[in-house]
């Protein structure tokens, strides 16, 4: 894995896979609605920008977190695996499956229920093979039991039913196979090839969300929610517990604030510290969070605490031997 500037877009030519952020913003996204339509006095530098830069050239512009992992085999063979699919899936294949040649989706993991993890499951068919007699094996999906409860009430159309004689079972439920996972971090699971262990998070005091630890050859590990680590998740991910992690990919919602249900910059430095990663990449960001200044104030903090931590940006993809 490339260690120089974790932000730069690049290719390694002895490293196959890659993790690829389809997005890396709140649910609310960058640029935030109010501050278009009734802009303060001076505007939001931060969203004000979106109207007058692209957004495949703006990383201010930011989507429902979202992570795809391109995982090449030893036989150069490649898996594509979604971790959420929220709000702005759609817009997301638009702008970045084409942009990047992601051909389909293999499986897909689920973090919570909350909309901006799970509502771009009514786009799923659009990057789903089309077959009139059903005859495609279906695409795995995997989440906790509380997940899939909420999504059998919000998507009853996307899970298979019990039919009467003669009822033909919808197209799309019968290319969804859902599999249930536990909320345990001694519970692993394997999703097209690559093995991965939950990662139990609170996010909010009352609510649970995962993270994911996944890699054997670089250890990565994928926190979009948290407001608090449970001290048997921590143990997992800390260079003081089960071991040092290659990569930290970590919720950063807000510059600054009380505790709620998501990180603050101050309060995901302090974890940085705490869990001691090689490097860390930050997601999930408001529109309080500019790349540019808060990149330039976390390359500092970097040399200081010799911890490389930057914000991500929507598109980027980093090459990693998973």
């Amino acid at each position: 894995m490339e260690t120089q500037d974790l932000t730069q877009n690049s290719i390694h030519d002895a490293v196959r896979s890659a993790l690829i952020f389809l997005g890396t913003g709140c649910s609310n996204t960058v640029p935030f609605g109010m501050c278009l339509i009734q802009p303060s006095d001076p505007p939001c530098h931060v969203c004000y920008q979106a109207l007058s830069v692209p957004p495949e050239q703006n990383p201010n512009y930011r989507c429902n977190t979202s992570l795809l992992i391109d995982y090449c085999q030893s036989d150069e063979k490649h898996s594509y695996i979604l971790i959420d699919i929220g709000k702005t899936f759609r817009e997301q294949v638009l702008r970045w499956f084409t942009f990047h040649k992601i051909p389909r989706v293999d499986s897909i993991i689920l973090s919570h229920e909350h909309a901006d993890a799970v509502l771009g499951l009514d786009d799923i068919c659009a990057v789903l093979p089309f077959s009139s007699t059903n005859n495609i094996d279906p695409i795995p999906i995997y989440l906790s039991q509380f997940t899939m409860d909420s999504i059998a009430l919000r998507f009853p159309y996307l899970i298979k039913k019990n039919l009467r004689e003669s009822q033909k079972i919808r197209q799309v439920a019968a290319q969804l196979d859902w599999n249930i996972i536990e909320e345990d971090c001694q519970r692993p699971f394997v999703a097209s090839g690559v093995k991965f262990v939950p990662l139990p998070v609170m996010h909010g005091e009352d609510y649970i969300c995962l993270g994911f630890l996944f890699g054997e050859k670089s250890r990565v590990a994928y926190i979009s929610d948290v407001s608090r680590f449970p001290a048997s998740t921590e143990y997992v991910i800390s260079k003081a517990g089960a071991g040092q992690l290659d990569l930290l990919i970590l919720d950063a919602s807000r510059k600054y604030g009380l505790p709620g249900a998501h990180f603050s910059l101050p309060e995901s430095l302090e974890a940085v510290k705490r869990l001691c990663p090689k490097q860390a990449l930050f997601i999930g960001m408001g529109h309080e969070l500019d790349h540019y200044k808060d990149n330039d104030f976390l390359a500092e903090w970097s040399k200081r605490e010799g911890i490389p931590v930057q914000l991500a940006h929507d598109g980027l993809r980093v090459p990693i031997d998973i």
